[in-house]
């Protein structure tokens, strides 16, 4: 009698989530059991692209060639079953390249709008950095609003709508930092590290194990443009306590009045902290965001975001070490 209510207790404080994320959580480990064939280590990059997608926000991915930046993000588009483009972008690349261009029909004696490769579902960007100005507008757009306007003529981009860029460090030759504005608008910007020592003979076994197979073949679809649509309408749904609204909005609030910081974060990266958040909650099994949510999605996503003040980056200060030292100082909620 005594073993069965210790039972009965014992299964009442049991977590029982009142949003089914079963099938989201099983596509997730699926994905990442998909691209586990091929990719070595990289499981944070891995998971907060995850993210972006169920928090349908864009990824900017940066670090030194050869450290399979570009490689995930196209296999990941794979297990997708939704349009992928892939632009690489170089100095001369032109708007028109990447939007379209108005053609001459002799048939109809009209001008035909030809859609560019931006027109897709995954658009992922290869050195987004190397690209001109120009070229950086007319993704702005695409990227902020989904949409494009050219001759006067509004286009709407199919839903999902996601772009994973990829960028060399600044320092490198031929690289330019990006504008403050187009920054913004990336969900997360994920820092790829090398590999560890036994990361890299993991590599090395691969890559000798798979012969002349090509990476792609390996992977399956996992997703249609249909559950991810359902999947990013499931994440407006986890719970988010005002308690931890507040604690978001005070780690926001810290950046702009910190000694160390130039600029500050908008309202845009506490939005897109609550969105990222959720998405961490449920590919957890969880239907409500706890402070460690908040806090590993918040380095990618306020580090692009702010600015440091010219003495602290004489010093060397990272804007990553900054928002570290806000989460340290900011009270948790009980």
């Amino acid at each position: 009698m005594e073993e069965a209510q210790q039972q009965q207790d014992k299964n009442s404080l049991e977590f029982k989530s009142r949003i089914d994320l079963s099938h989201l959580q099983t596509s997730v480990e699926k994905i990442k059991s998909e691209l586990g064939k091929v990719i070595i280590g990289q499981q944070d990059m891995i998971e907060f692209l995850i993210i972006s997608i169920l928090a349908n926000g864009h990824s900017l991915i940066e670090g030194v060639p050869g450290v399979a930046k570009t490689e995930t993000a196209k296999l990941l588009a794979k297990t997708m079953n939704v349009a992928f483009s892939r632009i690489q972008f170089t100095p001369d690349l032109m708007p028109s390249d990447i939007l379209g261009t108005s053609v001459f029909n002799v048939k109809t004696s009209e001008f035909e709008f030809k859609k560019g490769p931006l027109f897709s579902n995954i658009i992922l960007i290869d050195e987004i950095n190397r690209a001109p100005a120009k070229t950086q507008a007319a993704l702005f757009e695409a990227m902020a609003e989904r949409q494009i306007t050219i001759d006067s003529n509004t286009y709407t981009m199919k839903l999902p709508f996601l772009v994973f860029a990829t960028q060399n460090p600044i320092e490198q030759e031929g690289t330019y930092r990006l504008p403050e504005a187009q920054l913004d608008r990336f969900l997360f910007k994920i820092k790829v590290n090398y590999p560890s020592l036994e990361e890299e003979i993991q590599i090395l076994e691969s890559k000798h194990h798979q012969k002349n197979q090509h990476s792609g073949s390996l992977i399956s679809s996992i997703l249609s443009a249909e559950a991810i649509e359902n999947y990013q309408a499931t994440i407006h749904k986890i719970v988010l306590e005002n308690n931890l609204m507040r604690y978001i909005a005070g780690i926001v609030n810290n950046t702009r009045t910190n000694a160390n910081l130039y600029l500050g974060a908008s309202p845009r990266a506490s939005i897109a902290i609550m969105d990222a958040s959720k998405a961490m909650a449920a590919i957890n099994g969880r239907d409500f965001v706890t402070p460690d949510d908040i806090k590993k999605v918040a380095v990618p996503i306020l580090g692009h975001r702010i600015l440091l003040t010219p003495e602290r980056e004489m010093e060397g200060f990272t804007t990553d070490k900054v928002v570290k030292q806000i989460l340290e100082t900011i009270e948790v909620p009980r």
